[in-house]
């Protein structure tokens, strides 16, 4: 019981980004004091952040699910939004890979091309570690071993010394008005600076994220140039996008 509990509790408030106690004891069917000593546990296990009145995401949240687990979610909706990304880039082109599995993805399918790439995403590395027709720079930083990616001041200092062709951003989801999100505070500062490390950014978000969830915010509709994603994503959610100035590629 304690544990079909706590996966309810963790489930709800990834999906809304917010949960109050009251709302969570109504879910699980249990009183205050026992929700309490959930949430309290939950924090301790890392799984999320307890704030007055209820939870918010771990500023890991990907981390309690694993990269593998994330990159085994709706993969195939993945594959077709990084195989389309893959013919924005030309031969010769310098590209900028954020962290995350629909980069690690689009890595692959650059994979025998001669082109350079930038990232801060171990991952990435890991796919194109041996590939001698790609030029490949790793940014400096601190691992996160959770995510595969560095992270911190070096990056982000890193980061600003790039300048590429295009951007390939990753996030946890789109909001309803277009704001981007993600959900780990340590990401965060690296992805604002990869907005401005290359002439074109792309945000690559599978379907499934429009709208989506995240408890930080990383931009603004409109900070994004280009939004690739799925045919069948939400359409208000693109319309926002649309009039806020980006534009919408459907893979």
């Amino acid at each position: 019981m304690r544990v079909a509990r706590h996966r309810s509790i963790v489930g709800r408030v990834h999906a809304q980004g917010t949960a109050t106690t009251d709302e969570l004891a109504a879910l699980c069917g249990v009183s205050l004091a026992t929700t309490r000593r959930d949430l309290i546990e939950l924090e301790r296990l890392g799984a999320l952040r307890r704030v007055h009145g209820g939870a918010v995401p771990a500023g890991d949240a990907d981390a309690v699910r694993g990269f593998a687990e994330v990159a085994a979610t709706h993969a195939a909706d993945k594959h077709a939004v990084a195989r389309r990304a893959a013919a924005m880039v030309h031969d010769g082109d310098c590209v900028v890979l954020d962290i995350g599995t629909t980069t690690r993805l689009l890595a692959a399918e650059l994979r025998g091309r001669p082109v350079t790439v930038v990232t801060a995403s171990l991952a990435v590395l890991d796919v194109l570690r041996d590939d001698d027709a790609v030029e490949l720079i790793l940014l400096g930083g601190v691992v996160r071993r959770t995510y595969h990616s560095l992270v911190g001041s070096l990056t982000e200092d890193a980061v600003r010394q790039v300048g590429g062709s295009h951007v390939f951003l990753g996030a946890s989801g789109v909001r309803p008005d277009g704001t981007v999100l993600d959900t780990t505070a340590v990401e965060v500062p690296v992805k604002r600076a990869l907005l401005q490390a290359a002439r074109t950014s792309v945000l690559l978000v599978d379907r499934h994220k429009l709208p989506g969830t995240g408890s930080l915010r990383v931009c603004e509709a409109g900070a994004v140039d280009v939004l690739l994603t799925n045919d069948g994503a939400d359409p208000a959610t693109l319309a926002a996008c649309r009039a806020a100035g980006t534009e919408v590629v459907l893979a």
